[in-house]
């Protein structure tokens, strides 16, 4: 694995713009970077990242009737009670999932490590599925990369097959809030690929959602009898509307079970299950009066995006974020820092489409934690 500099396709930033890639610069700073990109060779992908993302992913599945039935385990997930029922009964009803992604530190060398799931609204996906693939065949016409390389992606065929084949609702809603261009512009990507794959597809904004006799509705009145929502089931479960959530008869992606392995709480309840397993990083539930020394990473069960996370290394420094999560438990997880190439650490976002893995995403920082602001650089695969 190594970072390799390369020159920046003309006229990139247009035709960005041109397929909805509107986010690829956030407030004058880049977001999709390809001033470089990194290179791994096939052993590491299929071994160190393919094979692992896959183990993860079926112990976190082995998780799930455990914590239904276990009324601890529900509390110490802050799952509001009223929900514990509804979430049992996606599970048990086996209500069809579509993705999610694992994020993992790796620097080539050694096992990769899991950071944390994002099971519920994993975002970076269309710059994953499309627009770095899309830089690679631009790049490989070019000659600024070599011939034969590949890509660990089938992200975006594997999608079309997901929306062909699970039994999903039809007509299927796509909804996210209306003022983020990064959130509608991962729903309207997918979106795109559930029409591609004979999906009755629209789009509606999540402000928009009515109810009438306890059933979501849309704007026009009609039932919505399937929702795809990029928005999180902690904040869906808070919100006025919340009661609908559990009278309406709404197919819902993700299924109300993401609630469980969308929340930093899945990792001490990995850990116990799985202790010592080389992918799990030591994790542990946050007791009250409890120190916090070096060389951990306390994270809020419903952080998203590095909010909240706060560090302090082996040598003592203190690395933290901001953020609207203060008020949530807390989880400490063994630090086990971000490799870093140049003056930028880098993690690995690794996809998983039902049961198969199905790609990698990369995102750095100048900072040990990963945030909305990091950035995207593509990868390729060179033997």
């Amino acid at each position: 694995m190594k970072k390799v500099a390369c020159d920046e396709r003309p006229g990139w930033r247009s035709y960005a713009e041109s397929v909805g890639f509107e986010f690829h610069t956030f407030d004058g700073e880049a977001y999709w970077d390809e001033t470089a990109y990194y290179q791994f060779n096939l052993r590491q992908i299929e071994q160190d990242l393919e094979e692992p993302t896959e183990e993860l992913h079926q112990m976190a599945l082995g998780l799930v009737d455990d914590v239904i039935r276990d009324e601890e385990k529900l509390k110490q997930l802050a799952i509001p009670e009223k929900f514990w029922d509804f979430v049992a009964d996606s599970w048990r009803n086996k209500a069809p999932s579509l993705y999610g992604r694992l994020d993992l530190v790796y620097d080539g060398t050694g096992p990769a490590k899991l950071l944390e799931l994002n099971y519920d609204t994993p975002t970076s996906l269309f710059e994953t599925g499309f627009f770095q693939w899309v830089w690679l065949e631009d790049q490989i016409m070019r000659g600024k990369v070599p011939q034969g390389a590949d890509q660990f992606n089938s992200l975006q065929d594997q999608l079309e097959a997901a929306f062909a084949n699970l039994p999903l609702a039809n007509p299927l809603y796509f909804a996210s809030v209306a003022n983020s261009i990064e959130d509608k512009g991962t729903v309207m990507y997918l979106m795109d690929i559930a029409k591609q794959a004979g999906v009755d597809s629209r789009f509606i904004e999540l402000e928009q959602l009515g109810e009438a006799s306890g059933q979501l509705v849309d704007l026009e009145g009609f039932a919505i009898g399937g929702l795809f929502k990029l928005y999180p089931w902690e904040f869906m479960v808070q919100e006025d509307f919340a009661s609908v959530i559990l009278s309406s008869q709404t197919q819902w992606l993700e299924p109300g079970w993401k609630m469980l392995l969308s929340n930093k709480g899945i990792l001490p309840l990995l850990w116990q299950k799985h202790q010592g397993h080389p992918n799990l990083l030591e994790s542990h539930f946050e007791q009250p009066g409890q120190s916090f020394g070096a060389g951990w990473v306390r994270k809020p069960l419903f952080s998203r995006e590095g909010a909240n996370v706060e560090l302090v290394t082996l040598s003592g420094e203190k690395i933290s974020e901001p953020g609207p999560y203060a008020d949530s438990p807390f989880i400490r997880q063994k630090l086990h820092p971000l490799p870093k190439f140049g003056d930028s650490y880098t993690m690995i976002g690794s996809w998983v489409v039902g049961n198969s893995a199905a790609g990698i995403g990369i995102r750095e920082d100048n900072s040990l934690i990963t945030k909305d602001s990091s950035r995207f650089l593509p990868h390729i695969i060179l033997d």
